[in-house]
């Protein structure tokens, strides 16, 4: 008779990064325009800074993982289907 055992994958609790990534997407997506169209600032810059915060979210919630030297991300999912 064969026995197995089951083994508990424990999992981190990242509650306080994934509210902090959250909070980031946020004001990338919503507060930010609507800052940058009160002050005037240009869509290119706020497109730019848009982005620096998402990529800001996207490390916060996935952790520092980089897959080249230019320190990019790495994605957590990604299909094209």
């Amino acid at each position: 008779m064969a026995t197995s055992k089951a083994v508990a994958a424990v999992q981190p609790n990242n509650s306080g990064a994934l509210l902090l990534g959250t909070g980031l997407a946020f004001a990338s997506l919503i507060l930010l325009p609507a800052f940058a169209t009160r002050l005037g600032v240009d869509a290119a810059l706020t497109g730019a800074m848009r982005i620096a915060l998402m990529r800001a979210s996207s490390r916060v919630v996935n952790g520092k993982k980089t897959n080249n030297a230019n320190e990019e991300t790495v994605p957590a999912g990604f299909s094209c289907h």
